[in-house]
C-alpha cells in the first residue's frame, strides 16, 4: 500500500489551549447499572485523544455521549462551551466494521459523494472535491470500483474519506482498525496521523490496543470497568513523543515502553 505523502508543514495549525470538549462529570446508567460515573476530561482543539480500558467500561458509550445520541444521566457534556444535545453535521464517525458503513451499490465516488450530498454542496462541485478526498486516501484510480472489490484497509480509507468530507472539526473513532491485519493497521496508523495534522481535526479514537494509543495519541485517558462510587477515568497518560512517529523508531523509545507498562498494569488492575 503505497504511504501518503507528508503534509507541508505550513497547513499545520497551532493547538489551541481552550478546551473544545468538557465531560464535566459525566454519569451514565442503564436500568440499575452505572456505565460510567463521574467522568470529567476536556480535550483541545487539534488534540488526539485515544481512550483505552476492559470492556464494558464505556468507551464506545463516550462517543453515543459526545454525539448526543445518548444523554447523560447525571453531569453535562459540552462542546464549544454548549450543552451536547444532539448530532451535529461536523462530528463526524469512523466504524470498526467499515464493510456495514459503505454502501455497496454505490461506486467508491459515489461513497464519498453522499457525504457532499448531505451537506447540499452543488453537483457541479462534487467531483473535483471528490477526487481531492480520494487523492489524500489513496484511492484515486480506484473511483469507478464498488467497496465489495476493495480490500479491508481500502475500504476503511474509503470510510475515512467519506468522514472528511464533511469536513469534521471532531473525528470520533470507534476502533477503526481493530479488523485489519498488523501491516494494513500500521500504514493506516500512519496515513490517519498525516490527515489529522493537515486538517488540525479533534480525534477521540476508541482502541483495545494499548502499543496504538500510546503511538497515536497526544492524550491517552484509561477507563475502569464497573467503576460503581469511583470515577470512570483511572488515569490519564501525557504522550510526549515527538511527532511525525515511526513504527519503528518511536515503539523503541524509553519513553513509549514506560508508557506501555503503565497502561498495561492500569488497565489490568482496573478489570
Amino acid at each position: 500500500m503505497a504511504a501518503l505523502p507528508r503534509p507541508e508543514l505550513s497547513v499545520v495549525q497551532p493547538m489551541d489551549d481552550s478546551p473544545l470538549i468538557v465531560f464535566d462529570r459525566v454519569a451514565l446508567d442503564f436500568g440499575p447499572r452505572r456505565v460510567i460515573n463521574d467522568l470529567s476530561f476536556t480535550m483541545k482543539r487539534g488534540e488526539f485523544v485515544c481512550v483505552i480500558g476492559p470492556s464494558g467500561c464505556g468507551k464506545t458509550t463516550l462517543l453515543r455521549l459526545l454525539t448526543g445520541l445518548v444523554k447523560p444521566s447525571g453531569g453535562e457534556v459540552r462542546r464549544n462551551g454548549s450543552p451536547v444535545t444532539g448530532p451535529a453535521h461536523d462530528v463526524a464517525i469512523v466504524f470498526q466494521d467499515y464493510a456495514k458503513a459503505l454502501l455497496p451499490w454505490r461506486t467508491v465516488a459515489g461513497n464519498v459523494s453522499l457525504a457532499l450530498e448531505a451537506a447540499k454542496v452543488p453537483k457541479a462541485d462534487r467531483a473535483a472535491r471528490i477526487a481531492a478526498l480520494l487523492g489524500r486516501v489513496g484511492l484515486a484510480s480506484h473511483a469507478d470500483k464498488y467497496p465489495g472489490q476493495l480490500s479491508g484497509g481500502m475500504q476503511q480509507r474509503l470510510q475515512i474519506a467519506r468522514c472528511l468530507a464533511q469536513e469534521p472539526a471532531v473525528l470520533l473513532m470507534d476502533e477503526p482498525f481493530g479488523a485489519l491485519d498488523a501491516m494494513t493497521r500500521q500504514a493506516l496508523q500512519d496515513e490517519m496521523l498525516q490527515l489529522v495534522a493537515a486538517s488540525g481535526t479533534t480525534v477521540l479514537f476508541i482502541t483495545h490496543d494499548l502499543e496504538e494509543a500510546i503511538y497515536l495519541g497526544d492524550t491517552v485517558l484509561a477507563l475502569r470497568a464497573n467503576p460503581g462510587e469511583h470515577p470512570s477515568l483511572a488515569q490519564r497518560f501525557d504522550v510526549r513523543l515527538p511527532r511525525p512517529r515511526d513504527q519503528l523508531s518511536t515503539r523503541e523509545e524509553p519513553e513509549f515502553l514506560r508508557l506501555r507498562r503503565l497502561a498495561f498494569d492500569q488497565v489490568k488492575d482496573t478489570h
